[in-house]
């Protein structure tokens, strides 16, 4: 039998992996689906490098519905393959892997992620025409304005400024309110778009910038940072970073002493179990952006069973083994597209990027309708606290009231516990 499992082919300089998926049972399979070439989903992976724990937790959950599809006989009388490359969380990868997806692979659908890493791609996937379904990146599109590009996370229209300006609206909950704020971030294009939308909404909240700095990605030592934002003895400290620098500036911040009334925002890591794990009590009061947590308001259908299976799986893998941050996205990803393609009947580019800026979908992560720009049309980012943190493990973060949801406030299950130094 065909195996219709996810492919990760050779590429000169790409790590080559085999990942071998239990074949669907003939039960499953129509003779249509088996007479007809599969449709190919093409994307890059980051499975190694600074973005592997994401991508690898990512790949799971398109996995599950992969196996999902084709066990109820494929998308239009056909089975679903996955064919994939390691981009080793290296941009400069990203445009030859995408080239050979599309001239050798000649894949039906493309896929892709990471801010740093789709921008990559675009001028590749813009020049062919194609659609491209991308996984949490943040204001991609901004400078392309391209149709026929899509992202699954809750940003919302201001992909830039949804971040700060939720920490900021959180702020304002705080007596006295809050008067300065310091902004610090990588040199990167994620931390740099958040950095720009942090600025416009610190003059829209009437905050004073009183530090605005960004640090080069290969920082290692963050103490004279932290030392440096103290200095201007800001209310609130609003950060940019990726994994290894939220590490690296909670750490600091720890061990300077600093003294504000919230800290965080933008810190991608915190997110995942790994460096949760490595922080623990650390954590306490950092206040940052999430998209998913265990919550009353954030039961939607099917959300509670893909985590079962998800979470089944991760643990043997050695991926994130709570899979909250980026999976239920990537797995609503493949919901949208399933949906279009049915709904439509067609695997052509247009057809589809049509139908997904014309309609609504039903996900686990909830109804989705996408704007001119491919953004979620209203925003769901989620602002929460670490609350209580001991030192009991990952297990104390599986129900709600550790990461307590503070923002939006029609999902919010506690109040802010401020200042972030006791």
């Amino acid at each position: 039998m065909t195996d219709h499992g996810s492919a990760r082919r050779s590429l000169p300089g790409i790590t080559k992996r085999s990942i071998v998926l239990g074949a669907i049972p003939a039960l499953f399979v129509g003779k249509a689906a088996r007479a007809a070439d599969p449709i190919k989903i093409g994307f890059s992976a980051s499975l190694t490098g600074g973005l592997a724990s994401s991508g690898k937790a990512n790949l799971l959950a398109q996995q599950i519905w992969r196996e999902g599809i084709n066990a109820e006989g494929g998308l239009l009388g056909r089975q679903v393959d996955l064919v994939y490359y390691d981009d080793q969380s290296i941009a400069s990868t990203v445009p030859g892997i995408y080239a050979k997806l599309l001239d050798i692979d000649k894949v039906d659908l493309l896929m892709g992620a990471a801010t740093n890493l789709i921008v990559a791609a675009m001028p590749e996937i813009m020049q062919r025409k194609r659609m491209v379904m991308v996984l949490v990146a943040l204001g991609s599109n901004d400078a392309f304005h391209y149709p026929r590009y899509f992202q699954t996370a809750a940003w919302g229209p201001d992909a830039k400024g949804v971040m700060s300006n939720a920490f900021f609206e959180v702020a304002k909950t705080i007596a006295p309110t809050p008067k300065t704020v310091a902004i610090v971030g990588a040199d990167a294009d994620f931390s740099n778009n958040a950095m720009i939308g942090a600025r416009a909404n610190a003059r829209k909240f009437e905050l004073d910038i009183v530090y605005d700095r960004t640090y080069p990605p290969s920082t290692v030592d963050y103490s004279p940072i932290v030392r440096a934002i103290q200095a201007t003895n800001p209310d609130l400290v609003f950060v940019a970073s990726y994994p290894l620098d939220s590490v690296g500036l909670i750490q600091a911040a720890i061990e300077t002493g600093l003294k504000a009334q919230m800290f965080g925002g933008a810190m991608v890591g915190l997110q995942y179990a790994v460096f949760m794990q490595k922080l623990g009590t650390k954590l306490e009061r950092v206040v940052n952006y999430h998209l998913y947590v265990p919550g009353p308001a954030m039961n939607f259908p099917g959300i509670e069973q893909f985590l079962k299976t998800y979470q089944a799986r991760a643990a043997a893998q050695g991926i994130d083994p709570l899979g909250f941050y980026q999976p239920p996205f990537a797995f609503a990803a493949m919901q949208i597209l399933e949906q279009a393609v049915k709904a439509t009947g067609s695997l052509d580019d247009g057809k589809l990027s049509d139908h997904i800026h014309n309609n609504a979908f039903d996900t686990i992560v909830g109804s989705i309708r996408f704007d001119e720009k491919g953004e979620w049309a209203t925003p769901r980012l989620l602002m929460v606290q670490f609350q209580n943190i001991d030192d009991s493990g990952l297990d104390q973060y599986r129900t709600a009231g550790k990461q307590v949801i503070l923002y939006p406030p029609q999902y919010k299950d506690g109040d802010l516990m401020a200042p972030f130094a006791k």
